[in-house]
């Protein structure tokens, strides 16, 4: 996907099962957990493009993240905080190949950066 485009949606859970069956019988969503991903069930929506995991619920994290997929994270949570954004999470590792990020714009939503490839 090129960059900003949105690549990807978490929706915060408290019982993955049940969100699983709740989100697969209303959408036809396709969910599973991928190898060593046990506890973060993905969806994929029907048309085989749209999707996002189904993420433990916590006292910062209770409405759904889009993510949006960048060429540089570092680029742009620099250009984010200098035009009055926060970081709440810095640029870690997905796999070997692919990293996230999490800032808060200047009207305190989260949004979520994706950089690399996921070889899943």
């Amino acid at each position: 996907m090129p960059h900003g485009d949105i690549t990807h949606i978490d929706i915060p859970v408290s019982d993955h099962d049940r969100a699983a069956a709740f989100y697969h019988d209303l959408f036809g969503w396709q969910i599973s957990a991928p190898p060593g991903f046990e506890d973060y069930p993905m969806w994929q929506a029907p048309n085989r493009i749209s999707g996002g995991g189904l993420a433990p619920r916590s006292a910062d994290f209770t409405q759904p993240r889009s993510y949006v997929e960048v060429d540089s994270i570092d680029d742009v949570l620099a250009k984010a905080q200098a035009a009055g954004a926060t970081v709440v999470m810095e640029k870690s590792p997905i796999t070997e190949t692919s990293w996230w990020a999490v800032f808060r714009d200047p009207d305190g939503n989260h949004i979520g950066l994706f950089e690399g490839l996921v070889g899943m």
